[in-house]
């Protein structure tokens, strides 16, 4: 008797579907495409999408990057990859930032989002609202960090605008998507793709991805010279694989690109934010508010008054509406009286001599009557005089005006001091600046504001917001590796 014994083998997991997309930055020309417009789970790469989110609602004063978060159970249970908050944890949004855009952590991209529109659900749809702003047609957000969830999906056409955008309509924080390691508040994270900005000649970001649905998906950029290229790939077999193919995607970007192109960097889609009611505009206060401070926002309402609505009556009044019915009449016959005399002196007024200078008589203009002679005003009657007299108000008191106290801001410390690395001839070069420097000098820039100044001459690249003591060390510092830098003292 033979015995067939059955071996049943695990299937292999079937790999995910894969895209790609390669476009020349500076004009969004497409330079590669496979299965470009296919949909697909965008896994972290959600991310690049809940970041822009949080840098326009800084930029609009919804939020500042010190404002305090509060942690939720939901965002604390969130699967790894993770930063570990706890539930009613307070943690200031710049680590969350961090986290999310260095170590991808899915715990705080979640309370990016409740910290922002209160619930991730609203933030997913403000994300779709942006993502059909910038045109990204074919994609759908269901929740802000990327976990594989139903109809959660993208493309590779769509991610590479994404990216796009993150580049060029907030440069000040695109340094984030190129730190090998950052501080998060609880802890320092380590960048989740340090092998490929490390290895590969000019890259600085953008964001990593990968669940089991979606494989190894990445988002790349690339800067030699003037030259910038986007590779987008989505099903990955493993991080080394997909690394090597986005390298050889980013070398045939860089082939197929010219070296001077005219700029046609994307238009900023309209802020979406809470302030941008329906019909109303938004005006962004452009002054860098105070450090722990909230920027304000001008809401401009743009719907037509249709009715001036009925003064309500002064209170306090003590006027009794018995005596001011007689009073009314009164001053009703009183005007009668006097319309009655002056139809009567008009009836009666001779008519103009023709031959009077002083008068211009109209064609086809008959029977008009000279004006009577002006009369005296009638004195007001007795009783109407005597009824006035007797009305009485009570006094409103005049509120005493609030002492303001007047206080001036001491500039011998604090955060108050900056540094300025160059003046160059456009707003791009001076940010390539800040970036170049913000990556060579993170000790003593890490917390500093990238802010681009323009001048008589040119855009001065300076670094804000820090203490005396510290501009000084980071000039310092800049100036022994033959770099410029000048120290700003305050205004």
């Amino acid at each position: 008797m033979f015995v067939w014994l059955m071996v049943l083998l695990p299937l292999s997991v079937a790999a995910a579907p894969y895209a790609a997309l390669v476009m020349d930055a500076r004009n969004g020309k497409v330079l590669h495409a496979q299965n470009a417009d296919t949909r697909l789970h965008p896994a972290s790469l959600t991310k690049m999408m809940t970041l822009y989110i949080a840098f326009e609602a800084v930029q609009n004063g919804e939020l500042t990057m010190d404002t305090l978060i509060t942690v939720s159970r939901k965002a604390a249970a969130e699967e790894p990859s993770k930063l570990g908050l706890r539930p009613g944890q307070q943690i200031k949004l710049r680590y969350l930032v961090r986290a999310a855009a260095v170590k991808s952590a899915n715990d705080a991209a979640t309370a990016i989002a409740e910290g922002i529109e209160g619930s991730e659900a609203a933030f997913a749809r403000r994300m779709n609202r942006t993502a059909k702003a910038m045109g990204m047609t074919r994609t759908t957000f269901k929740n802000a960090h990327g976990l594989t969830e139903s109809g959660h999906l993208s493309t590779a056409r769509d991610m590479t605008i994404l990216g796009q955008h993150v580049i060029y309509d907030y440069p000040q924080y695109y340094n984030l998507f190129s730190r090998k390691t950052a501080d998060a508040g609880v802890r320092r994270v380590n960048h989740t793709n340090s092998r490929l900005l490390s290895s590969y000649r000019g890259a600085d970001g953008i964001k990593t991805g990968y669940t089991r649905a979606a494989g190894f998906n990445l988002v790349a950029s690339a800067e030699r010279g003037s030259e910038r290229v986007i590779a987008t790939v989505f099903g990955g077999r493993s991080t080394a694989t997909r690394n090597a193919r986005v390298a050889e995607l980013l070398d045939l970007g860089f082939k197929k690109s010219p070296t001077w192109v005219k700029m046609r960097t994307p238009d900023r889609p309209p802020y979406l934010g809470k302030g941008a009611g329906a019909g109303g505009i938004v005006v962004a206060n452009t002054s860098d508010p105070a450090p722990g401070t909230r920027a304000k926002s001008i809401r401009v309402a743009s719907a037509a008054v249709t009715r001036s609505l009925r003064p309500k009556a002064r209170p306090g009044s003590t006027v009794d509406p018995a005596k001011v019915a007689p009073l009314v009449a009164s001053v009703g016959k009183d005007i009668e009286r006097e319309l009655q005399e002056i139809v009567l002196a008009s009836d009666t007024a001779p008519d103009p001599a023709p031959d009077d200078p002083d008068v211009v008589i109209l064609a086809d203009v008959t029977d008009v009557a000279a004006p009577a002679e002006s009369k005296k005003p009638v004195q007001r009657p007795a009783a109407v005089a005597a009824a006035a007299a007797t009305l009485t108000f009570k006094d409103t008191p005049t509120p005493a005006r609030k002492a303001e106290v007047v206080t001036r801001l001491s500039t011998s410390g604090g955060r108050h001091w900056g540094i300025n690395v160059g003046r160059f001839p456009n707003e791009y070069l001076a940010q390539k600046m800040l970036l170049k420097t913000g990556l060579t000098e993170t000790a003593t820039l890490d917390d500093a504001l990238r802010k681009v100044v323009r001048g008589k001459t040119g855009f001065d690249a300076m670094f804000m917001g820090m203490t005396r003591d510290g501009a000084e060390l980071a000039c310092r510092r800049l100036q022994a590796r033959q770099m410029t830098c000048f120290m700003v003292g305050p205004s």
